[in-house]
């Protein structure tokens, strides 16, 4: 079983993974064992399935079961498995909250409801609901950019009561906020931002759950080794030096440009569903520079 312990209940380093498709549109399986087995062989301790960049808008419910199912059924022995089941639905999330409990996932990932902008007060209740569905461990995912609603400060200290509820993931873009509630919580924190998982650090998150990751991965293991180590000089190298695939794989929907890297790297995972679009050859261009810009050899 991968390791857990309370401070670090998912480990340092998690992708959040991309859905592979073939060429009929279709979910690939097997390519989505062949990644997950690849990510966790350089380094990964869990991956995040049926999140955004894993297009789950557009996979249907029996799509993320299987997705879930098969990465557990590849990775599961070494590696936490978290199933994006968060939607702008209570009954729907716990619905899927279920599903992702019996195809073996070992966390969940909740996306704050996104859309109809509850209050705080009902940010609480949709957690908590979700939480008390299953007995499986749970990470928040605060990002109001794509949902017009943020957790506060206080929401996350009721939330952090939940003997469940574990861990952010924090894609807010502010440090300071994440001190205050690191300060005055125990939850988990782990950076959404790649830009900002250095800092994050400084301030007290445990780890990352990453984009760049599918490429990268590795070396973002020698940053968080050498910050918990105590080493801020090599990390902070680390990160200047993958300071241009941070901005680069994120020039637009950061999907888009994953999956543009993944094909330049050799392991092309497939189109995407729309409303997302392949990049253009513009687009891959500039990301190709990007990239070796950042130290990835093509």
């Amino acid at each position: 079983m991968p390791t857990s312990v309370p401070q670090r209940p998912f480990g340092e380093l998690l992708t959040a993974m991309v859905t592979p498709f073939a060429a009929d549109g279709s979910v690939d399986l097997a390519a989505a064992k062949h990644l997950a087995a690849r990510l966790v062989a350089e380094g990964h301790d869990g991956l995040v399935i049926n999140g955004t960049t894993g297009e789950s808008p557009t996979t249907s419910d029996s799509e993320k079961a299987e997705l879930v199912a098969a990465v557990v059924a590849e990775v599961g022995a070494d590696a936490h498995v978290l199933a994006g089941v968060g939607t702008n639905d209570t009954r729907h999330s716990i619905e899927l909250a279920h599903a992702a409990r019996e195809a073996g996932a070992t966390g969940l990932l909740i996306v704050t409801p996104y859309y109809n902008r509850p209050p705080q007060t009902g940010l609480i209740a949709h957690f908590t609901a979700i939480a008390d569905a299953t007995d499986v461990p749970v990470m928040l995912y605060d990002i109001p950019a794509r949902t017009g609603v943020a957790i506060e400060p206080a929401t996350f200290a009721v939330l952090a009561e939940h003997p469940r509820i574990v861990a952010n993931k924090d894609a807010k873009g502010d440090v300071a906020m994440a001190a205050e509630v690191l300060a005055s919580t125990g939850l988990a924190w782990y950076s959404g931002d790649d830009h900002l998982t250095l800092q994050l650090l400084r301030v007290g998150a445990v780890g990352v759950v990453s984009v760049v990751g599918h490429v990268v991965g590795a070396r973002i293991r020698v940053m968080l080794d050498a910050h918990h180590r105590g080493d801020a000089a090599q990390a902070q190298s680390v990160h200047d030096e993958l300071t241009p695939i941070f901005t680069g794989m994120f020039r637009t929907q950061g999907v888009i440009l994953t999956k543009a890297a993944l094909a330049l790297l050799g392991e092309p995972v497939g189109g995407l569903r729309l409303p997302l679009v392949s990049a253009t050859p513009e687009q891959i261009e500039q990301l190709r520079a990007d990239l070796v810009a950042g130290g990835v050899q093509l």
